[in-house]
C-alpha cells in the first residue's frame, strides 16, 4: 500500500498509555484525509512497552515499529523516523496523547502552502512550573532563531519529508524544527490544538531539560546557523 503521510510515534517507558494511544491512533487512521501509516519508535523503553507496541502492530494494519536498543532521546528517535518515512508527508506526535491525532486535520489543508505546519496548545492543562519553563524557554529560543514560533514544543507536526530528512539533526533539535526548515528555505505555520492533561505515566522532561539543556541547544543552532552553507547553481553542463 502506499501511504500519503506518515506519523512517527517516539515512546520511552509509556506502557500505561499504550492500549490507548493505539486506539485512538487506529481511529484516526480509519477517519483522516490522507492514507495514513503509524510508526511507533521504541527509544530503548525499560518497561513492558515493547510487548505492547508488537501486539499494536499485529492488531492494526497501518502500524509498524522500530526498536532502539538502548535510551538515546527524542531527537534520535524523529531522525530515525525520518529516515525511515517513504511518505510525501511525515508528522509527529506524542505518545502521551496530551495532543490527539484527530488534530492533524487542521494542520494538513496548510501543507500545499506551507513546508512544516506546528501546532500552538491553546488552554494548556500542565502544571504552574511545566507551563512557567516552556514559556521562558521559549522567549530565549526565539531570541536565538527569529523564527516567530511560539511554542515549538508543542509534539503535534506536520512536515514535508524531503525538508525533514534534509535536516542536520542533533541531540536536543527537536526543539528547533521550525527554524530547520527556515534554514532551507522552507516556510512555516502554526495552527491552534487542543490540550489535555496527562492522564497516566509520567513526563519525561523536567526543569533541567525543560529549561537549562535548551539554553545550551540555542548556541549549537547559532553555531548551525552561521556555518550553514547555501547555494544555487546558476547553469550546468546537458
Amino acid at each position: 500500500m502506499t501511504y500519503q503521510f506518515t506519523i512517527i510515534v517516539p515512546i520511552f517507558n509509556e506502557e500505561d498509555n499504550l492500549v490507548r494511544l493505539g486506539k485512538a491512533l487506529n481511529a484516526y487512521v480509519n477517519i483522516a484525509s490522507l492514507t495514513t501509516k503509524i510508526v511507533l519508535i521504541n527509544d530503548g523503553s525499560t518497561d513492558h512497552s515493547q510487548q505492547f507496541i508488537e501486539q499494536l502492530c499485529s492488531e492494526y494494519a497501518h502500524f509498524e515499529y522500530l526498536e532502539f536498543s538502548s535510551n538515546q532521546g527524542l531527537s534520535t528517535a524523529l531522525k530515525a523516523g525520518f529516515d525511515y518515512c517513504s511518505s510525501e508527508l511525515v508528522g509527529y506526535i506524542d505518545a502521551d496523547l496530551q495532543t490527539t491525532p484527530e488534530d492533524f486535520e487542521l494542520l494538513l489543508p496548510y501543507v500545499s502552502t506551507y513546508d512544516l505546519v506546528t501546532g500552538i496548545r491553546v488552554d494548556r492543562h500542565d502544571g504552574l512550573i511545566k507551563n512557567w519553563s516552556s514559556k521562558i524557554a521559549n522567549a530565549i529560543r526565539r531570541s536565538f532563531t527569529q523564527d516567530g514560533m511560539d511554542d515549538t514544543g508543542c509534539p503535534l507536526k506536520v512536515i514535508k519529508t524531503d525538508y525533514a530528512k534534509n535536516i542536520p539533526m542533533f541531540k536536543g533539535l527537536h526543539r528547533f524544527l521550525p527554524a530547520m526548515i527556515l534554514l532551507q528555505n522552507g516556510t512555516i505555520k502554526q495552527v491552534p490544538v487542543r490540550h489535555f492533561p496527562r492522564t497516566a505515566g509520567d513526563s519525561k522532561f523536567g526543569f533541567r531539560n525543560r529549561l537549562l539543556s535548551p539554553l545550551s541547544d540555542c548556541f549549537a543552532y547559532a553555531w548551525m546557523k552561521r556555518k550553514s552553507i547555501h547555494y544555487d547553481i546558476k547553469k550546468k553542463s546537458k
